[in-house]
């Protein structure tokens, strides 16, 4: 099984300001560890670095800073050859991430023909299939193109398209964030399942407070490209210690509590929000964040 270590990742950017430029660090000095048969959710606003952090790790944007290291079961780090093939990404936008020239069983082949999991039209549509019927799809599915799909159904393809090299971690951008709330569980409950019978490690992206306790083992909440908080999960939503934390709990409906979601009230002046330190669930202790390092 492989496992990701990510160890103090920065990411800062350049922009422009009139003829002057300057460096914006959109992630700051960000750690966690992805492990088999465990969910990690990244929760916060637009903005805090989810993404980016994704991007990163899926080699589609270079860190600073830090390192990120895959090992497989042996502990030896997996080689760059074969990173691709133990870690993939599932884009938040079903509709932009599937070309719209190509049938399903394209998106699907494509990957085990590059990573050379199959040889042969025969055995690759086999599988192609056989990667289908794992996600809920027949085999009707395979001729059909992306705009025959419903946003449920693409996203279904886009799953299966990351296992089909023989992923082992699964980043998850806002996998149903672009999805009808009717199919939202079913998607999730789908990743669930995958996740158990292959064992995966799961990163999973998110603004939603309620799908990130439904679904993952440990939160990190991010604010301005910092941990502010970080624990399992439910500790962190039933007992959030941090003010931005809490401003994110009580901007979440609860049907019952009308604007209500935790005890307390909300931090509703943003100026007093902090991300030089964190709360860690797991020692019960206030962290302070590590000095930034000057651009």
């Amino acid at each position: 099984m492989t496992s990701v270590h990510v160890t103090d990742l920065v990411k800062e950017f350049t922009v422009r300001k009139g003829i002057g430029r300057s460096r914006f660090r959109a992630v700051d000095r960000v750690s966690f560890d992805l492990e088999p048969g465990r969910t990690v959710a990244l929760v916060g606003e637009s903005g805090s670095g989810k993404s980016t952090i994704a991007r990163i790790l899926s080699k589609l944007e270079h860190p600073t800073s830090g390192r990120i290291e895959v090992t497989g079961d042996d502990g030896a780090e997996v080689a760059r050859r074969d990173y691709r093939k133990n870690v993939q990404m599932v884009f938040q936008d079903p509709f932009a991430s599937l070309n719209p020239f190509h049938s399903i069983a394209h998106h699907i082949a494509r990957p085990l023909k590059v990573h050379g999991r199959t040889r042969g039209s025969a055995e690759t549509y086999a599988k192609v299939v056989e990667m289908l019927g794992r996600v809920g799809l027949d085999e009707s599915f395979a001729a059909r193109r992306p705009h025959e799909l419903s946003g449920g159904q693409r996203q279904r393809v886009a799953i299966a398209r990351a296992l089909a090299p023989g992923a082992q971690v699964v980043l998850a951008d806002e996998p149903v964030s672009m999805l009808d709330v009717s199919i939202r569980l079913d998607v999730l409950n789908l990743m669930g399942r995958l996740q158990r019978e292959d064992d995966l490690a799961v990163l999973y992206i998110t603004h939603d407070l309620a799908t990130a306790r439904h679904f993952s083992d440990e939160i990190l909440v991010l604010y301005k490209g910092r941990v502010v908080e970080r624990g399992p999960s439910d500790a962190v939503i039933l007992d959030p210690r941090h003010d931005y934390t809490r401003l994110l709990a009580s901007s979440a409906p609860d049907p019952e509590r009308v604007g209500k979601v935790v005890s307390g009230e909300a931090v509703t002046d943003r100026s007093r929000l902090d991300n030089s330190r964190c709360f860690n669930h797991f020692t019960g202790a206030w962290e302070e964040a590590e000095a930034r390092v000057s651009a």
